[in-house]
């Protein structure tokens, strides 16, 4: 008899703490490369349980920068889905049957023990160097002492009670240590403790929540970090007592930071998912840096590939279980190099999508400016924020226009004799682009004064773009006009 194929789903589960971090896009094009290859569904979770710690737009936040790199989830809280919903926080009625169910076998237990209780247990086993922590199973041995109905009120009388109690996993001494890993074969890991799986609250903890939803949802692949290896175990354990087939795992490498410290939204800008929009990165740069991270180049011959590209390639076994240095010198250079390869009315339509959405938008002359000069900056651009303050000359009037100081004082002392000669060759051209504007200031700066070329062009770059260095200058002379460049030249004089 032939085993029917699962379809493959998987999923990503970010919480609306705050700016979404650079790890979840890093997890999602995984998720993405697997399901798409496997003609799967990727699900898009809200992982909110955490009602303490929410923040404000932190969801619509998630939502717009996954769309943005083209990781378009085929489930979710804003698309909807079969499996909804797809909030934890909508969900709450789902969990506590569960919950009822393992504490009905045994396999779990009410817990009254404060927070101030557990603290002191804690600085306890740290300060005797004890070799197993956790949890020290207070409220269950009372239980087993004195039984289910009297046990809340002998706990009473004991330091450290609270009134609302938690509920927590009786791990037993076979808990599952070893598991199968996609990218890692065999990985062994740590001893659990007994873990809260419903809060206080009543809202469950992510280790309840997240096998549950997985289940229900039918999530075949994990993908996660690697922090989450310890966490197993637990998860395994839920899946067994609730007669449940666990799904495969795939922890990936955690992104480092040049020192090799865990990336965090606190020390490093570049956690922040959000940044590289801000930033002028395109999605599609970002998309390969990512892969790059944590995959070997599609190509030989190149480190840049699509996303396609790598959907097509994906093999799990050829994922690095070294955590990668988040170097955004080599985004830098991938995204140049995407830069180069638009063509140049999409850059210019990139360049002004990105202004917008800083709020600045483009008026029509900046726009028609912006596209012209687009061919002369391609090349020296690396961000989208690169472009306008590059081109900045272009977009003012003569006498708004202000000399650079280092540029003024650079000027030779017969700076106006060489821009009053320029001003002559150039008042009788009919032909004005940058051939012939560079043959008629070749012929009047360099065959009859008979400068350098580099002295004889510098006070125009001055008087044209305000500053020692810029774009092409004859090229730029072309986009401004003849009576402008006349008029800068003669204001300079």
């Amino acid at each position: 008899m032939n085993e029917v194929k699962k379809t493959q789903r998987t999923r990503v589960a970010p919480s609306p703490t705050g700016d979404p971090h650079v790890g979840t896009a890093y997890q999602a094009l995984f998720d993405v490369a697997w399901v798409r290859q496997q003609g799967g569904q990727f699900v898009l979770r809200i992982e909110d349980t955490d009602q303490n710690r929410l923040v404000a737009g932190s969801e619509q936040q998630i939502y717009d920068s996954l769309r943005w790199l083209g990781l378009d989830p085929d489930e979710s809280p804003e698309v909807g889905g079969a499996y909804g919903p797809y909030r934890q926080s909508e969900r709450l009625d789902t969990y506590r049957p569960y919950v009822e169910q393992l504490l009905a076998a045994g396999h779990a237990y009410y817990c009254w023990c404060s927070a101030e209780r557990l603290k002191e247990l804690r600085a306890e086993q740290e300060a005797a160097k004890v070799s197993e922590t956790g949890y020290d199973r207070l409220c269950y041995h009372l239980l087993l002492e004195h039984g289910a109905d009297k046990v809340r009120e002998v706990r009473s009388q004991l330091p450290g009670f609270s009134e609302m109690p938690v509920v927590r996993m009786l791990v037993p001494e076979d808990a599952p240590l070893s598991f199968t890993d996609l990218i890692r074969g065999s990985v062994n890991a740590p001893f659990p403790d007994d873990q809260v799986i419903l809060k206080a609250d009543g809202f469950p903890t992510y280790h309840l929540a997240v096998v549950v939803d997985d289940h229900l949802m039918g999530i075949t692949t994990v993908v996660r970090g690697e922090e989450w290896i310890s966490s197993t175990p637990k998860h395994l354990l839920l899946y067994r007592w609730l007669g449940w087939e666990p799904p495969a795992f795939a922890h990936m490498p955690l992104l480092r930071n040049t020192d090799h410290s865990k990336i965090s939204k606190r020390k490093n800008p570049a956690a922040r998912l959000l940044w590289f929009r801000e930033q002028g990165y395109l999605p599609e740069a970002l998309l390969n840096f990512l892969q790059l991270l944590g995959y070997p180049p599609v190509r030989e011959d190149s480190e840049m590939a699509t996303l396609s590209e790598f959907v097509a390639h994906f093999d799990w076994a050829k994922i690095s279980t070294v955590g990668p240095v988040f170097d955004t010198g080599k985004l830098d250079w991938l995204n140049g190099a995407y830069i180069r390869a638009l063509d140049d009315t999409e850059l210019a339509h990139r360049i002004a999508i990105y202004e917008a959405e800083r709020g600045r938008p483009l008026d029509e002359h900046t726009v028609a400016v912006l596209t012209a000069a687009v061919p002369i900056i391609k090349e020296r651009i690396t961000l989208l924020s690169d472009a306008l303050p590059m081109i900045d000359y272009l977009l003012l009037p003569a006498a708004e226009l202000v000399i650079a100081d280092d540029a003024r004082a650079a000027l030779p002392e017969n700076t106006a004799q060489i821009v009053s000669a320029a001003v002559a060759a150039l008042e009788t051209l009919t032909d004005w682009n940058p051939s012939a504007i560079q043959d008629a200031l070749r012929s009047a700066l360099v065959e009859t004064l008979g400068l350098k070329p580099k002295v004889a062009f510098n006070p125009i770059r001055t008087a044209i773009a305000g500053r020692k260095v810029s774009p092409p200058l004859f090229e730029s002379m072309a986009i401004l006009g003849q009576p402008e460049c006349q008029a800068r030249l003669s204001r300079l004089i």
